[in-house]
């Protein structure tokens, strides 16, 4: 009996054509349960419907969103819900599958492909819509760090001396060791290199003066610099970027603290201690390394090396070298630390940024560095 109660409230749909226009009536239950059953019954219907069509649902038993989809697949969307005889429920019902359906039709149709020249311009657009963005978000940080330097100046007590005291430390001092190593070997690898292309024209005198301009006005604060992009900014983002998944920025705010007062400015006050000192350093081993190389291999004792230094280099080219660090320590304590703000909720978030960081780190140290020199030159300094 059970079986035969669920044959006869099965849905059922009939296309009557002696009406005009053609009238479908709908009639049982559409449900899971008749799945198979309702979409083999409309396979057999004609498709497509015919047009006009009257549509009768009275009726009409249960109703599930599997029979709604059947009845959109039969009539094509939206047009499932125009029945106002239909109770409210069933009609919206229809309505919102019927609207699914549709949008999903209009996903999943294919799109045509624009040409190749077309892709490459609208990605070259969307990288440089990125990098515009990119740079207000950094002038607009840098000029958010400079109010909150400008507020907290002249209250002592808002000073945060022990985090400073301590990114000094991790920043600059723990940095000594690797700066004063490559800089020493960069300087002897441009000695040797100045030692081999100065042999063929008898000048191998000029190997000083190649070392010491090149380690005074570009690569003492380029190395130093690059390094610190690599060791400090990834550094400044994964720990930010940590706090800011762990909501623990959201914390210091909900206790009155300012984020950028506590997190960022002891971080770039710290660099900016810390870069021109590393900077220095670079220099005095960078030269330390070709007046090796010049006592090894070109028989120019340290004493001659310095006495040819102080003839032939002014403290202007120690200068130029040396004011362009604080420059490079800003930009890169900024990037960090935006970089770290903007991290999500994930760990691969803050790999993410990290790796923009010390990426964006780098090529603004490089092109700061480029557009010194170029302004050097134009100033014949």
């Amino acid at each position: 009996m059970a079986g035969m109660d669920s044959a006869e409230r099965a849905g059922n749909a009939t296309l009557d054509t002696a009406t005009a226009p053609p009238t479908l009536r709908i009639a049982g239950d559409w449900t899971l349960a008749h799945y198979r059953d309702l979409r083999a019954l409309i396979e057999r219907l004609p498709q497509p419907l015919p047009a006009p069509l009257t549509l009768d649902t009275a009726a009409l038993g249960r109703l599930d969103t599997a029979g709604a989809a059947l009845l959109a697949r039969l009539l094509g969307g939206e047009s499932t819900s125009a029945d106002t005889r239909l109770p409210a429920a069933k009609r919206a019902l229809l309505g919102t599958v019927g609207q699914a359906l549709g949008q999903w039709r209009a996903s999943a149709t294919p799109r045509r492909e624009p040409p190749a020249w077309l892709a490459l311009l609208a990605q070259i657009g969307r990288a440089m819509e990125a990098i515009w963005h990119q740079l207000w978000l950094l002038l607009g940080f840098l000029g958010l760090t400079l109010e909150t330097w400008a507020r907290t100046l002249p209250r002592p007590r808002r000073w945060r001396i022990t985090p400073l005291a301590a990114h000094i430390e991790q920043t600059g001092m723990d940095a000594i060791p690797i700066v004063a190593l490559l800089t020493f070997m960069v300087g002897a690898v441009v000695a040797f290199l100045g030692a081999t292309v100065l042999k063929d024209f008898g000048a191998t005198l000029y190997t000083v003066d190649l070392v010491t301009f090149s380690f005074l006005r570009e690569f003492g604060v380029l190395l130093a610099a690059i390094l610190l992009a690599g060791r400090t900014a990834s550094s400044f983002t994964a720990q930010i970027g940590s706090m800011k998944a762990n909501e623990e920025i959201d914390a210091i705010r909900a206790l009155g603290l300012d984020p950028m007062e506590l997190l960022v400015l002891p971080r770039v006050l710290a660099l900016l201690v810390a870069l021109p000192m590393l900077t220095f350093i670079g220099m005095l081993t960078g030269i330390l390394g070709g007046m090796l190389v010049c006592a090894l291999s070109l028989d120019i004792p340290p004493s001659m090396f310095l006495e040819l230094f102080k003839q032939d280099v002014s403290v202007r080219h120690f200068i130029l070298g040396l004011v362009k660090a604080p420059v490079f320590a800003v930009v890169i304590a900024v990037i960090g630390c935006l970089e770290g703000f903007k991290v999500g909720g994930s760990a691969q978030s803050v790999g993410e940024h990290t790796t923009s960081s010390v990426v964006q780190s780098i090529f603004m140290v490089i092109l700061l560095d480029a557009l010194a020199a170029l302004f050097y030159m134009e100033m014949d300094w």
